[in-house]
């Protein structure tokens, strides 16, 4: 009996493998077009964070920061709207903005010019005269707003495919903000979109500070705090881990490079930790999800 069925399948038309061969050649041409569109964008990504458009001091950092490795896990592609929040003196728009130029677009959402704080309003005037400055690499950033407490407004609703945040949750959290962020960032996004966090890293046996005076937050506690504004959690890499980091500094994060918050005291010691234990963690807004 079970011959007669196998041979049954054998006299009618093309067999299983020739089926599975025929729409393997079909899928071939689609395959090779998305895998010379990555092959471009990887391309891209590494002349971009290889360019003179970005400062030595910058570049400097790469060995704690791992540009593109943090982006090419979180998913950025060439033609993608990608938001980022509290951009800062622009480490990753140097980066960012040229990649996005032509095919995609780049919202910076930065401090209020005309804040009557002036740590925001210098910061943000400092990066609105960087932009300006170098016009052939920053000519269509979208300069918009996000500063806290009602000065919010990151990206068009519905908007972007990627926002992206690099150690700013502890500030938001300081501020009793995090949760208004987060809920920004979910509001700009399309359904399907990623949310990218990379934060200092805490010792998970330490209770979370819930002010996060030190910097460091714990990663349990971050994804946590992401969920609750709607998101789901997708993965974690250890690209910018630092096993050397013990978390416990008189100055918090500050203490480590590049701040360096005691001077030269133990200065070499410090050095020799480098930069924090930092997670790095990619979300997304559900692909079902209403506005």
């Amino acid at each position: 009996m079970v011959r007669k069925i196998r041979n049954t399948f054998e006299t009618r038309g093309p067999s299983l493998r020739g089926v599975a061969l025929l729409v393997s050649v079909c899928l071939l041409p689609a395959l090779a077009s998305v895998a010379d569109a990555t092959s471009e964008g990887a391309k891209a990504l590494d002349e971009v964070v290889a360019g003179n458009q970005r400062s030595a001091e910058n570049k400097a950092r790469d060995r704690y920061r791992h540009p593109k490795e943090t982006l090419e896990f979180m998913g950025i592609e060439p033609e993608l709207v990608v938001v980022e929040l509290s951009p800062g003196g622009g480490w990753y728009t140097e980066i960012l903005a040229p990649y996005l130029r032509e095919q995609g677009a780049y919202y910076a959402a930065a401090y209020d010019p005309d804040s009557k704080v002036d740590y925001y309003r210098n910061s943000s005037r400092g990066f609105a005269k960087k932009m300006a400055d170098s016009p052939e690499l920053y000519d269509k950033v979208d300069i918009t707003l996000l500063e806290m407490p009602d000065k919010i407004d990151i990206a068009p609703d519905g908007s972007a495919d990627m926002v992206l945040t690099f150690r700013n949750l502890h500030n938001w959290m300081n501020e009793g903000q995090a949760d208004r962020v987060l809920r920004a960032a979910y509001k700009a996004l399309k359904p399907g979109g990623v949310l990218g966090v990379m934060q200092h890293r805490g010792n998970s046996a330490v209770k979370q500070d819930p002010k996060a005076e030190s910097g460091y937050v714990n990663q349990d506690y971050v994804i946590e705090l992401v969920k609750a504004a709607g998101f789901e959690f997708v993965a974690s890499s250890e690209i910018n881990a630092n096993p050397a980091d013990s978390k416990d500094h008189p100055e918090g994060v500050w203490t480590l490079p590049p701040s360096y918050a005691l001077g030269d005291v133990d200065r070499a010691k410090y050095e020799t930790i480098g930069e924090s234990d930092r997670m790095t963690l990619k979300f997304v807004k559900p692909a079902a999800a209403g506005e």
